[in-house]
């Protein structure tokens, strides 16, 4: 079902797009050498303007991560395209995707396994800069640079990663993600593995960042708060499909579609106007008949699943 802010696929065409994703399709195989593919994305459309961060929010399994691969050519695809300012870059061979990691960089979720613990953070931001053709001097000086843009101190890059606390550490994975001034970043789960207080801190870095250079952001999370706080637009992916669309602020706090306002309502909250003002959605009817139709059937998937399938083993 679509409403009235669903994104269907593939999106209307964007001029100004950065990064274009049109009716992307990612498969896995089964278990077992006979079993049928898994489709993991199905049809998948969204753009990424300029300066711009993209919201990409759903539950676990929900295939967002995926999206995220998908662009950075971590994963096969199996139909649909993915645009980079104007160029097909799905079909990019090893040598062509080596030269777009100028331009395409990501911040994985763990800062405790993303970074190799024998390497100091200066050889972990050199690393990068020299594989692309600079010298030892001159990448020494943007190490400098990109410790000073995080706010870690100087002598940070002679020390060793298992030296630094989680939000530390996400910071060097910051700075190295920035290594090559890339336009685009996507951000998988990026404060997902830190404390609230940390996440807040490493979330106002990246916005900090953004301001500065206008870098893109592909921002992937569970959490709709955290999507709201970063998120010019948001894009909610249920299933592998993209089920809504539309403006961060609006989509965050008056959903149209039943699955992000089931999102919306599972999500904690401390201020009192808007667990009032959530308690309120809660008792209101849907829109829609349809709408309230497909809010039941949502609630209702994991039970109605589990009944086909012991239906399917008893005959």
């Amino acid at each position: 079902m679509t409403t009235a802010a669903t994104a269907v696929h593939p999106p209307e065409a964007d001029e100004n797009a950065l990064l274009s994703v049109r009716d992307l399709r990612v498969s896995f195989p089964g278990k077992g050498w006979r079993a049928p593919r898994t489709e993991v994305l199905k049809g998948i459309g969204l753009t990424v303007r300029p300066g711009e961060t993209l919201g990409l929010v759903g539950e676990s399994g929900s295939g967002k991560t995926t999206i995220g691969r998908a662009v950075l050519g971590l994963v096969p695809v199996r139909s649909g395209s993915v645009t980079f300012d104007g160029e097909r870059i799905d079909t990019a061979g090893r040598a062509r995707r080596r030269a777009l990691s100028r331009d395409l960089q990501v911040i994985f979720q763990d800062p405790y396994t993303s970074l190799n613990p024998s390497l100091t953070v200066g050889d972990t931001l050199s690393e990068p800069l020299i594989g692309q053709g600079a010298d030892a001097r001159e990448a020494g000086g943007r190490v400098g640079e990109l410790l000073d843009r995080v706010h870690l101190p100087s002598d940070a890059a002679r020390r060793l990663p298992r030296e630094f606390s989680g939000g530390q550490r996400q910071r060097v994975a910051i700075a190295r993600a920035l290594a090559l001034r890339p336009r685009l970043v996507v951000c998988d789960e990026p404060v997902s593995a830190l404390d609230l207080t940390t996440q807040r801190t490493v979330l106002e870095l990246l916005l900090e960042i953004q301001e500065e250079t206008g870098v893109s952001y592909l921002f992937v999370s569970h959490d709709l708060s955290v999507v709201r706080f970063m998120s010019h637009r948001v894009s909610v992916i249920h299933r592998g499909e993209i089920v809504e669309t539309g403006d961060a602020d609006r989509i965050t706090r008056s959903p149209d579609h039943p699955y992000t306002r089931t999102l919306l309502l599972s999500a904690p909250v401390t201020d009192v106007a808007e667990q009032r003002r959530r308690r309120e959605l809660r008792g209101s009817p849907a829109p829609h008949e349809a709408d309230h139709k497909a809010a039941n059937e949502t609630a209702n998937a994991a039970a109605s699943e589990k009944a086909n399938e012991a239906d399917h083993r008893a005959g």
